[in-house]
């Protein structure tokens, strides 16, 4: 069986408040894009993984595929399976990238063994792998508040617009980001989003880890700079970054020579 886990963008990020469970609360829109890994499983003797790709060498048992395998075989009965997963997603984006390969490896074992798990039980497992994964198992469109893991649907389209990935090379750790934040009401209810053109995004929408990263990162706000002077209708930086996106009504061909670049239509 072979999928194609997709990467998602933040449109718009507010960190809220510091949680009990050592979490923040945010609110965000997550919006699946066509930016894609490769990932194949089949029945096999023993549990076995295979990585290419643009990837972070890490253990077999680090990857989040594996985990989430190992969280599936504590509630369902199934063979071991062997996994082939090719990254074009980059890591350390803020893209879900591994989060995304995970809940795609739920649905996978849920279909090659026919476990008949429902969405919501899927999504309760994929809580216990990372933050953004419950999102990719319906992985559509969806305002998301609590830690990123309450999900109200969304009616926002980008149908035809052109999307820009662009990440330097550095990583942006997740937890210094949150480490530094100072959480604040949101300023913006993401929920009428899809009743604000794109053009008028950048007036009302902000990205509560900008402000820090790009202290740190001056080439991340570059970039952001970049895709504005290229004609970009809105860009942001994705979750706590690295990688920042740029939508356009046009198609441009900004330069971008040490970055990995990526475009799409939505």
């Amino acid at each position: 069986m072979i999928c194609f886990p997709n990467a998602k963008i933040n449109i718009g990020l507010f960190v809220t408040g510091k949680r009990d469970d050592g979490f923040h609360n945010i609110e965000t829109l997550f919006y699946p894009i066509p930016l894609c890994d490769v990932l194949e499983i089949f029945p096999s003797e023993k549990l076995s993984i295979f990585q290419s790709g643009s990837m972070t060498p890490s253990e077999p048992e680090d990857n989040l595929v594996v985990k989430a395998y190992r969280e599936m075989q504590k509630i369902y009965d199934f063979p071991p399976v062997s996994i082939f997963l090719r990254k074009a997603i980059p890591s350390g984006a803020g893209l879900g990238g591994g989060s995304s390969d995970a809940a795609f490896m739920l649905k996978s074992i849920n279909q090659l063994y026919n476990l008949e798990a429902s969405d919501g039980a899927l999504e309760k497992i994929g809580e216990k792998i990372g933050a953004d994964c419950p999102f990719f198992i319906q992985n559509k469109p969806v305002f998301a508040s609590g830690k990123g893991n309450i999900f109200t649907p969304s009616d926002l389209s980008l149908k035809g617009y052109t999307l820009y990935i662009v990440k330097p090379p550095v990583e942006v750790s997740t937890k210094e980001a949150y480490a530094m934040i100072k959480p604040m009401e949101s300023s913006f209810n993401l929920n009428q989003l899809s009743h604000v053109p794109v053009s008028e995004w950048r007036n009302v929408l902000k990205n509560d880890f900008e402000a820090i990263v790009f202290d740190k990162y001056p080439v991340i706000k570059e970039i952001k700079d970049v895709l504005y002077k290229n004609g970009a209708e809105y860009a942001a930086m994705s979750g706590s970054g690295s990688a920042v996106y740029g939508i356009f009504e046009n198609t441009i061909s900004p330069h971008f020579p040490t970055c990995f670049v990526w475009k799409g239509i939505f």
